[in-house]
């Protein structure tokens, strides 16, 4: 290799040039491009993520909040119908109020859009000082009713803590999702 031209060298500086090139450089370049690739894709992956998580934790703070109110609203329209323990404030409400129930007959649900109407006729006696004070607190209970079709009527026997007799109707509500009512359909009979 001494005796030959600068040329030969040349020739074999390229050549182990060339292969350095073919076996090392080229490959090894291919997958520093392949790895920047992915880098990049995954930094914007990275970024996407963050932003959805950014968006899940909104969402989750949603969801708690939404949580409470349903709880709160849970309370004024429950999803169960309690018979016995409107039953007892009923009873309650009316001892504290110095009345009498007479008569309290729950009635059958009345499916609504998104809940039921639960109509409770009550009558009760005492009088109506008394009848007063059991609206009011009967418009604190935190479960919601409505009055409906109140009548009030003098009784013959009276006394100072009987003189009156009240019916109406207590509706309650019955939160849930009322099934539509689905028609059978009829057969059509033909011409005999």
């Amino acid at each position: 290799m001494k005796d030959w031209p600068w040329y030969g060298h040349l020739v074999v500086a390229m050549l182990a040039f060339v292969l350095f090139y073919m076996v090392y450089y080229k490959p090894q370049s291919g997958k520093l491009k392949t790895l920047k690739d992915n880098r990049i894709k995954v930094e914007n992956d990275v970024i996407k993520l963050r932003a959805k998580n950014k968006e899940l934790n909104k969402i989750e703070a949603e969801i708690k909040v939404l949580s409470g109110t349903l709880k709160e609203l849970e309370v004024i329209i429950p999803q169960e119908k309690e018979t016995w323990d409107i039953l007892n404030k009923m009873h309650q409400l009316a001892l504290n109020s110095k009345l009498n129930i007479i008569n309290f007959s729950p009635e059958v649900l009345i499916p609504k859009e998104f809940y039921y109407e639960w109509p409770i006729p009550i009558e009760i006696t005492g009088n109506f000082h008394n009848l007063a004070i059991f609206f009011d607190r009967l418009s604190r209970f935190s479960r919601l009713f409505n009055i409906d079709g109140f009548s009030i009527r003098s009784i013959g026997q009276q006394s100072s803590a009987s003189t009156i007799s009240a019916s109406f109707t207590a509706k309650t509500y019955i939160f849930g999702l009322v099934k539509p009512a689905i028609k059978k359909p009829t057969a059509k009979r033909g011409r005999r």
